[in-house]
């Protein structure tokens, strides 16, 4: 982020505290209001149970004068994540995990005398391959007796969206782009199919939930005399807990998902491919790489196995389920795969439309890679490759590239449904758009095909 002071926006709903830039760290101010709930969650053992479990990001408390009021009981610093994503960028398999992760913490918490006040899945991050809590404020004392406050907000951020996923259509997911607090329970009643009514946990915590929600919308509601007992509370959190692990999802009848069973490459040229990328990230050693249009993340990991921080983004949430749940069996630290549609990037949205932040505004890559990807956006998508090399331009300083030529099988394939109107896709004015912005410093051609593959490094500013 280019950020470097004043406060986070994404973070002012919350009474307890708020997130700060200082100097270019992150800072996060906990107010007198939560200062019961704060000492019992580091006194208690909490705090270091879920550090050591890696379900909790650590912080160190900083010196109280960086407070930005005169609310503040404690200030302390979190341990600075190098990527923020959102639930509407994760495939099913990520959201899955982030939601049995928070009950894994909602269980933890009751051992220790507290609850998880709020469940939403913008407090959870992806961090070295694995879901983390990321709200150290997110925990009140849990009081006996008591139901549990955020059950509503776990089945409207967790529960539903996957529900939706698992028995209607994976796009669903895009809802927490229009709803920001997760999808309204009446609305994702109305959109599952009859079989989920003879769910009983489906039928409970869904449907049933969704008519009570809508039967006591204009009412007062006296909860004094409602009891729920420990065992009960943690009867729905187990309840929860198993209705999702049942919730499954299995990619079909997406555009990618099976692209390198249907490529034109022959195997030797898909290995010189791989193996000039690899030369080539060798060569300029990266601090940081995005690999668009990743696919299922074959050379994402080229440069994640080295240790670069690597962010792989697909259109396609088969390619990015597969992706991702690659990361999980391999215990792959160095990869996020994310759902992304380049052409309709991640917008700022919420409060000012700064709640959210844009997908670019969170962070520049130093490397991208970008290999197959140019025909399409080109082509499919009618980008011109001016507007192309301006936009790599705006968001990295150097750039693995690949050329692929109109007489190429893949171009002719998208051009068999649809009149050829692009004169200008040709090597020649490619090669002339981008070195506007870039230098070419390398360039191969693939072994046994038509294709080109560019090392670029963008021009310095005179």
């Amino acid at each position: 982020m280019s950020r470097t002071t004043g406060d986070i926006p994404g973070s002012f709903r919350d009474p307890s505290g708020f997130l700060f830039y200082r100097d270019g760290s992150i800072y996060r101010q906990v107010n007198n209001t939560y200062k019961d709930n704060y000492d019992h969650f580091r006194n208690s053992g909490l705090y270091q149970a879920l550090v050591d479990a890696e379900l909790l990001i650590p912080h160190d408390e900083a010196n109280i004068s960086y407070a930005r009021s005169d609310k503040a009981y404690k200030v302390i610093k979190p341990e600075l994540l190098p990527f923020i994503s959102y639930p509407y960028e994760w495939c099913f398999s990520q959201l899955k995990d982030a939601a049995l992760t928070t009950l894994k913490i909602q269980k933890t918490s009751l051992d220790f005398g507290m609850s998880l006040k709020d469940c939403s899945a913008y407090n959870i991050q992806f961090s070295k391959g694995k879901p983390i809590l990321i709200d150290t404020l997110s925990f009140e004392k849990y009081r006996e007796g008591e139901p549990w406050i955020a059950y509503r907000q776990f089945c409207q951020h967790f529960l539903a969206p996957l529900a939706l996923i698992g028995y209607r259509d994976v796009r669903l997911n895009q809802l927490f782009r229009v709803y920001l607090d997760g999808a309204p329970l009446d609305l994702a009643s109305s959109l599952l199919p009859l079989r989920t009514y003879f769910s009983f946990s489906l039928l409970s915590h869904i449907h049933l939930h969704a008519k009570s929600q809508k039967f006591f919308a204009d009412k007062a509601v006296d909860t004094r005399g409602r009891k729920m007992a420990r065992l009960s509370f943690l009867g729905l959190v187990e309840s929860l807990e198993s209705t999702i692990r049942k919730i499954t999802w299995q990619p079909k009848d997406t555009q990618w998902g099976d692209y390198y069973d249907q490529t034109n490459y022959s195997s030797d040229a898909f290995d010189h491919k791989k193996q000039v990328a690899a030369e080539f990230l060798d060569s300029i050693n990266p601090e940081s790489v995005w690999d668009l249009g990743s696919n299922v993340g074959i050379f994402s990991r080229i440069a994640s196995g080295r240790a670069i921080p690597t962010i792989s983004l697909d259109i396609d949430p088969a390619a990015v389920e597969k992706n991702y749940l690659e990361c999980t069996r391999e215990g792959e630290s160095n990869i996020l795969p994310l759902h992304i549609d380049l052409t309709n990037p991640s917008p700022s949205i919420g409060w000012e439309n700064q709640e959210r932040i844009s997908l670019f505004e969170r962070g520049n890559p130093d490397t991208v890679i970008a290999l197959a990807l140019v025909h399409h956006l080109a082509i499919s998508n009618n980008v011109p490759l001016g507007k192309l090399a301006d936009f790599f331009n705006n968001i990295c300083n150097s750039l693995i590239i690949e050329f692929v030529p109109k007489n190429d099988s893949q171009v002719q394939r998208l051009l068999s449904t649809r009149e050829d109107v692009f004169p200008d896709y040709t090597q020649h004015i490619f090669e002339r758009e981008f070195s506007k912005y870039f230098t070419i410093e390398d360039s191969v051609e693939i072994r046994d095909s038509q294709r080109t593959m560019y090392l670029m490094g963008r021009r310095k500013a005179t």
